[in-house]
C-alpha cells in the first residue's frame, strides 16, 4: 500500500473542497500544454513556412505520444503506485515546454511537441485510476467531473494564454511562462493529494499481460476506447483547423481573437458537472448518444456564414463532445474493478489515437476542400461514434438505466 506524508483521508466521507479542487487543477495542468498551440498556428505558418498538413500534426504530435505511452504508464502505476507519478509527470512536462521556445523549425518544435505527450498519461490515466480507487459511488462520478471540469479549463487556459502573450511578449517567451505554470501545479498537488489508501501493487510484468489481454477482450473497455477515439478525432479536427478557416477571409481574426474564441470552453466548464445528473438518471447510453448528437448539431452549425453563428456552433459541439468524455470515463470507472490503471490506459491511447487521426485526416481535407470538406470528415465519425454507442456499450450492474 503506498504511503506518504499526506494528509490521510476517508475514501466514505464526501470530498473535501480542496480535495475538488486539487482534481480539478490535476485536469488543468495535465492539458495546459496539449492544445496551446492550436491558438498561434497560422502564425507557425509563416514563421516556419509550414502547410496545413505539417502544423496540424504539430498539434498531433502531442497526441500521438499520449496515445503511445498510455498503456505502458498504465502497467507502471499498477506497479508502483499513483501519486509519484503524477507529480513527476507534471514536472516533467514543464521541460520539453520550455525547449519549444528553442525551436528552429517546424519539425524540431514537433519534436518538442511529442515529448510534451510522453508525460501527460502520468497525470490523466493515473488520475483516473486513483480516483476509481480510492472513492466509491457518487463521490467517483462527483470527482471525475471535476477533473474532466479542469481538463476543459486547462484546455482553454492553454490556447487562450498563449494566443494573448504572443501578441504582447511573442509565442516562445509565452512558452517559458507556460512551463513555469507546469511546475507550480506539480507543487501544489504534491502538497495537497492524499496518499493512496486502497492501492496494491502488481509489479510483475506476466500479470500486467494477463490483465491486458483480459481488458482488449472486455466490451466496456474497447467500446469506451473506439468511442474514445471518436470524441477527440472530432475535438482535435474541429478546433485546428476552424483556427485556419477564421484566420481567413471574410474573417482574419487575430492569434488574441482565436484565442478567445476557446472561450467557448469555459462552457465545459459549466456542463460537465452538470452531466453527473443525466448521467444519474438517464445512464451513460442514453447520454451519450444524445451528446453526439449534440455534437454533430453544432459542427453543422459551423458551415454558416455569420461569426456568431459559428461560435454558438463551436459552442454545442464542444459541450456535447464534453458529456461525452465525462460518461464515458466514469463508464470505465464504474465497470472495470481490476487493472484499473491499464485500463485507463487502453482509454487513452485510444482516445489520442483519435486526435492524432483528426489532426491528420483533418489536415488533409482541409487542404483539400477547406472547412467544408473538414465538416462532412467530422460528422462522418460522429456518426460512427453513435453507433458504437448504441450497439458496444452494454448494460452495467451498477447503472439499470444504462
Amino acid at each position: 500500500m503506498q504511503t506518504d506524508s499526506s494528509t490521510p483521508f476517508n475514501s466514505l466521507q464526501a470530498p473535501s473542497f480542496v480535495l475538488k479542487m486539487t482534481a480539478m487543477l490535476i485536469g488543468v495542468f495535465a492539458f495546459l500544454q496539449v492544445y496551446s498551440i492550436q491558438s498561434i498556428l497560422p502564425v507557425l505558418m509563416l514563421d516556419f513556412k509550414a502547410s496545413e498538413v505539417q502544423v496540424g500534426m504539430a498539434v498531433g504530435a502531442t497526441v500521438m505520444a499520449v496515445a503511445i505511452m498510455s498503456p505502458f504508464l498504465g502497467m507502471l502505476s499498477d506497479a508502483v503506485g499513483r501519486k509519484s507519478i503524477i507529480v513527476g509527470a507534471l514536472l516533467f512536462l514543464a521541460i520539453p515546454t520550455a525547449l519549444i521556445a528553442h525551436s528552429q523549425s517546424i519539425e524540431s518544435l514537433t519534436i518538442w511537441r511529442f515529448l510534451q505527450g510522453l508525460s501527460v498519461p502520468g497525470i490523466t490515466v493515473v488520475t483516473i485510476a486513483y480516483l476509481g480507487e480510492e472513492f466509491k459511488g457518487h463521490a467517483v462520478a462527483e470527482l471525475m467531473s471535476y477533473y474532466v471540469s479542469g481538463s476543459v479549463l486547462g484546455g482553454f487556459l492553454g490556447r487562450f494564454i498563449l494566443g494573448h502573450l504572443h501578441e504582447w511578449v511573442g509565442w516562445r517567451i509565452a512558452y517559458y511562462f507556460m512551463a513555469v505554470l507546469t511546475v507550480a501545479g506539480a507543487l501544489w498537488v504534491a502538497k495537497t493529494l492524499p496518499a493512496s489508501q486502497h492501492f496494491v501493487a502488481s509489479p510483475k510484468f506476466r500479470t500486467s499481460l494477463t490483465t491486458l489481454g483480459n481488458h482488449l477482450t472486455n466490451r466496456y473497455v474497447v467500446s469506451a476506447s473506439l468511442l474514445g477515439f471518436c470524441v477527440l478525432f472530432s475535438l482535435v479536427g474541429c478546433f485546428t483547423f476552424i483556427n485556419l478557416h477564421l484566420a481567413q477571409q471574410p474573417y482574419h481574426l487575430t492569434t488574441g481573437q482565436l484565442a478567445n474564441i476557446f472561450a467557448v470552453y469555459l462552457i465545459g466548464v459549466i456542463i460537465t458537472p452538470l452531466s453527473t445528473k443525466l448521467l444519474q438518471r438517464f445512464g451513460s447510453v442514453r447520454t451519450i448518444i444524445t451528446a453526439v448528437l449534440m455534437s454533430m448539431l453544432g459542427v453543422l452549425i459551423t458551415l454558416s456564414g455569420p461569426l456568431w453563428l459559428i461560435l454558438i456552433g463551436i459552442s454545442i459541439m464542444s459541450s456535447g463532445v464534453f458529456i461525452t468524455q465525462s460518461a464515458t470515463i466514469g463508464y470505465i470507472a464504474t465497470n472495470v474493478h481490476h487493472g484499473r490503471s491499464l485500463a485507463s490506459g487502453i482509454y487513452y491511447m485510444g482516445y489520442y489515437a483519435g486526435g492524432t487521426a483528426g489532426a491528420w485526416l483533418c489536415g488533409l481535407a482541409y487542404a483539400y476542400g477547406q472547412w467544408h470538406f473538414t465538416v462532412w470528415v467530422l460528422l462522418t465519425v460522429q456518426v460512427i461514434a453513435l453507433l458504437i454507442a448504441s450497439i458496444g456499450m452494454v448494460k452495467t450492474s451498477n447503472n439499470p438505466a444504462d
